[in-house]
């Protein structure tokens, strides 16, 4: 009878002491959320505590959760500091604005983005995909940062599913925008923290320069999309097309400027980031489990189709993406504040108290998974239970569910599909990499890989795997 292997469990940070002070926490924060909770918060069901004056809670269970994110939602706005840090470069876009500006964003885009919509832009993702690996191909004598490849790829699948253009010559700056605001602007400060909104603080007074350069550079790049004139066939050929034809149901009004720019700040960085972060520990997770590479290659050989892929028979391939969120979830933490008092599994909320739903507690919360700092793709396939609504929230849930989630899946799925059907991907660094939170689920540093083309089929590939073993 065949061994059961015993799963991969991926390196993470310490835990912080349950007793560590205010201060310890603040400067912890600095560097990375994620090394400000200590062991209680991956066993206890809710944690309450003080917060600059103000109560705080730690929710990790499943009812709870459904009340603030879906039966009293309009009651948890963000919190000031997760507003400071976002308006600059999403400005008052879907993931900041709120009561009726919302509600019009959302009714407004939401036709762009159904799986109907979307499958138009597939062949947009699938170029981008294959020119990334043809350059990947090139390079298979010589170490790869697969990060940045991940990064500079979705960025062009930005830029193309939005534009339909290329980011060849815009693509350089985004990525220097992208990196000034997350190394210098991003991370809140103490009084980022303690001040008001109505109060400004010095970092906010540098992140105002950083949004007047900012929208100037999507203004610029709208510009050039008019110029290149709108699609004269019957489909919208990109998601320009779609958001500025949009308009809400209820009213009939359309973007402004203004808005539309918003919107496609927030489609383009929110986008781009978030799925090159899945795809980057995919792959990572992948290099240090070669026994679940090899099944993803072999389930992509069987899922080729007149020359391309059915992403309906990309099963696993699509269990190791919710496998890798749940370990690394691109958003760790949801942060809302209270507008009004309410009750929470019977403890008392106060006006502005702060409530902390936190994907990457949830996701390795003791109670809620089995093995929950253990790779096990096996849990996302059809024939395990499926976890509950409210205790896997890679895209949020309720109301302000993520409205790119399906566009994101799609890309990410055959995104790492295409990449294992034609490499395998070895870690050439073994030294462990550590997740950090500073707005997303980011590596602490951006390891080397090795690649090597997957010569034939992937019985071939296994064929010599089992080779290897018997001789050694």
């Amino acid at each position: 009878m065949p061994v059961a292997r015993r799963p991969l469990v991926p390196p993470s940070p310490p835990r912080a002491p349950d007793n560590m002070t205010a201060i310890g926490r603040m400067s912890a924060m600095r560097a990375s959320a994620i090394g400000t909770w200590g062991q209680r918060a991956y066993e206890e069901d809710i944690i309450r505590g003080r917060f600059f004056g103000r109560s705080s809670f730690i929710l990790n269970t499943p009812d709870a959760i459904r009340h603030v994110l879906v039966e009293n939602y309009e009651n948890y706005t963000r919190t000031p500091a997760a507003i400071r840090v976002l308006r600059p470069v999403l400005g008052e876009g879907p993931l900041i604005a709120e009561g009726r500006a919302w509600k019009h964003q959302r009714r407004t885009l939401a036709p762009a983005f159904t799986p109907r919509a979307v499958m138009p832009l597939v062949p947009h993702m699938v170029a981008v995909i294959d020119e990334t690996i043809a350059r990947l191909a090139a390079k298979c004598a010589e170490p790869v940062d697969l990060r940045e490849t991940m990064q500079r790829m979705t960025l062009e699948i930005a830029g193309r599913t939005m534009f339909s253009f290329g980011m060849e010559r815009h693509g350089p700056t985004l990525r220097d925008f992208v990196m000034e605001y997350g190394a210098r602007l991003a991370r809140p400060h103490f009084l980022d923290l303690l001040l008001p909104l109505s109060w400004p603080t010095p970092q906010d007074l540098s992140r105002a320069r950083f949004r007047k350069r900012w929208t100037r550079f999507i203004g610029q790049l709208m510009a050039e999309r008019r110029a290149a004139g709108k699609n004269q066939g019957a489909l919208p050929r990109d998601l320009f097309d779609l958001m500025g034809a949009a308009r809400d149901p209820e009213t009939g009004e359309a973007f402004t400027d203004e808005q539309l720019g918003d919107q496609i700040a927030t489609m383009i960085l929110a986008g781009h980031e978030t799925t090159a972060i899945a795809l980057f520990w995919s792959l990572y997770l992948l290099a240090l489990d070669p026994a679940s590479q090899d099944q993803l290659a072999a389930e992509v050989e069987g899922a080729d189709v007149n020359g391309g892929l059915d992403i309906e028979r990309l099963k696993f391939t699509r269990a190791v993406v919710d496998e890798t969120m749940r370990l690394y979830p691109p958003a760790f933490l949801i942060a809302r504040a209270a507008v009004a008092p309410d009750t929470i599994a019977g403890m008392p909320v106060r006006r502005n108290d702060v409530v902390l739903i936190a994907p990457w507690l949830l996701h390795r919360h003791e109670k809620l998974w089995r093995e929950p700092n253990a790779f096990m793709p096996e849990r996302f396939m059809s024939s395990a239970p499926p976890p509950d609504r409210f205790a896997y929230l890679p895209f949020g849930v309720g109301a302000r569910v993520c409205i790119g989630a399906h566009f994101a899946l799609v890309e990410a799925t055959l995104a790492l599909a295409k990449i294992i059907k034609a490499f395998r991907v070895e870690l050439l660094d073994k030294a462990p990499v550590m997740p950090i939170g500073v707005v997303t689920t980011q590596p602490d540093r951006s390891p080397m890989f090795r690649i090597a083309r997957r010569r034939g089929s992937i019985v071939w590939t296994l064929r010599q795997s089992a080779l290897k073993v018997r001789h050694e």
